[in-house]
């Protein structure tokens, strides 16, 4: 047994995606002293401004940069976490029929052997012993967050072995790689019927049939992180994303008191383990512990 804190790194594709997928729990851990480590691949510049009430867009990709980041430190700060920067460019969401090529240089355009490498190397300085990133299908099709699986899969891997990127550090094996699962159907089903039944009217109203839910790939839960504590945190680092997080909008529309009630756990896929471990699981530091002292 070794004595050191528990490290958990959460990879994620943009500016906000933090707050959305899993902020609950990353709150939940650094607030009982595990080291919690965002990181952020992108800097959102092709985010579009999606609050009525932010006022006018940056004029420049140069511009959303800043305002992003200056976003991010706040969110940061609401979570109780550290934020790293990759330091590549938003892809942003291509659009028609056929879908356009991602512009040239950004995320998504980068091979992959050169958008992991600096993710290997903040693996083997940081050495997580949990990783959390998006399943293989970006848990919706925009291309940075395919993007980020790829190299967060890359870099769980290769981190470990030592002939592997051997100039950017000592190799380390990470424990255990997760799946974040915030927007399934069977918490958005769950959560729609639920305020039906209250009498209230469902901001995900007729959204639950649309293509685009059916959309959303199913995939399997193992493990659920009671949370409900930490949506507080959550919902404060959501609104620092004023560009993006609407404060009177989808997010907040879902009452609380009903969603901790019917709905208090974040949701992860276990991807891979290199310790025992038994499913369900309540910890995603489970397995891990024994071999940790914190």
């Amino acid at each position: 047994m070794t004595t050191e804190p528990l490290r958990l790194m959460a990879v994620h594709a943009h500016p906000d995606d933090e707050s959305s997928k899993g902020a609950a729990t990353t709150a939940r851990y650094a607030a009982e002293g595990v080291d919690v480590l965002i990181v952020t691949c992108t800097g959102g510049e092709r985010g579009d401004v999606l609050n009525p009430a932010f006022g006018d867009a940056p004029a420049t990709l140069e511009a959303m940069s800043v305002v992003r980041r200056d976003e991010m430190a706040a969110a940061a700060r609401a979570l109780g976490v550290r934020q790293h920067w990759l330091g590549f460019v938003d892809s942003g969401l291509p659009q028609g029929d056929p879908l356009p090529p991602v512009p040239e240089g950004s995320f998504a355009a980068v091979p992959l052997e050169e958008a992991a490498a600096p993710l290997v190397q903040l693996v083997r300085e940081f050495r997580p012993h949990v990783m959390t990133t998006y399943d293989p299908s970006g848990g919706y099709p925009h291309p940075d967050h395919v993007m980020c699986n790829k190299v967060s899969v890359e870099a769980f891997a290769s981190a470990a072995d030592p002939n592997l990127y051997p100039s950017l550090g000592p190799a380390w094996t990470t424990k255990k790689l997760y799946y974040n699962h915030d927007f399934s159907m069977n918490r958005i089903r769950t959560m729609h019927e639920a305020i039906l039944a209250a009498g209230l009217e469902s901001p995900y109203g007729d959204w639950v049939e649309s293509r685009q839910a059916r959309e959303i790939p199913h995939r399997p839960v193992t493990t659920r992180i009671q949370c409900a504590r930490y949506f507080p945190a959550r919902d404060a680092a959501l609104r620092a994303h004023a560009t993006q997080i609407d404060p009177n909008g989808f997010f907040f529309a879902v009452p609380r008191d009903l969603e901790v009630s019917v709905w208090p756990v974040e949701e992860y896929e276990l991807a891979v383990s290199l310790v025992p471990t038994a499913i369900p699981e309540d910890d995603l530091f489970a397995g891990i512990r024994p071999e940790v002292a914190p």
